[in-house]
């Protein structure tokens, strides 16, 4: 796990310029689709592409929202405004594939950055982030799935 940990550090710290993005704007709050069936996760679709044989799906939803779905109430002291959920799946057999090393990079309009590993939660990964600015958010993953193999995906996401 330590040694899957300073992989994935040096592959960030590798892939952090900006023009390594996606080109692609994905619209944020309105933009997308309120999918509440998707694994009973909600949030916006904010990308969605397939990587060596695996669909990720990325998820981009409020706290708030994120907080009421699981029925409980917000932390008043809590400063990440979002939470971004990727669901793996099989994209052959579209068997979900919920066993693995995940890790979110963000870059913030402002240029600086975050990062988190994401926890398994009921059939997708997850983590808080603060995407309390407008604007875009340059998002990377990179993930290690059960077959061992390394893979990534990046998309822009645009707070409004």
């Amino acid at each position: 796990m330590k040694k899957m940990t300073v992989v994935l550090a040096a592959i960030f710290a590798l892939s952090a310029s900006t023009s390594s993005f996606a080109a692609t704007d994905h619209s944020g709050h309105g933009g997308g689709s309120h999918d509440k069936g998707h694994g009973g996760h909600q949030g916006d679709i904010a990308h969605e592409e397939v990587v060596d044989g695996v669909k990720a799906t990325f998820k981009v939803m409020s706290m708030k929202e994120h907080m009421k779905a699981m029925n409980m109430e917000m932390p008043k002291d809590m400063k990440e405004t979002h939470h971004i959920a990727v669901e793996f799946k099989d994209a052959k057999s579209g068997k979900a594939l919920i066993v693995g090393d995940v890790k979110i990079k963000v870059q913030n309009p402002d240029k600086s950055d975050q990062s988190n590993d994401l926890m398994g939660m009921q059939g997708h990964f997850g983590a808080d982030f603060d995407l309390s600015k407008k604007g875009k958010y340059g998002v990377m993953c990179k993930f290690q799935l059960k077959d061992g193999k390394i893979r990534s995906a990046k998309f822009w996401y645009t707070v409004k």
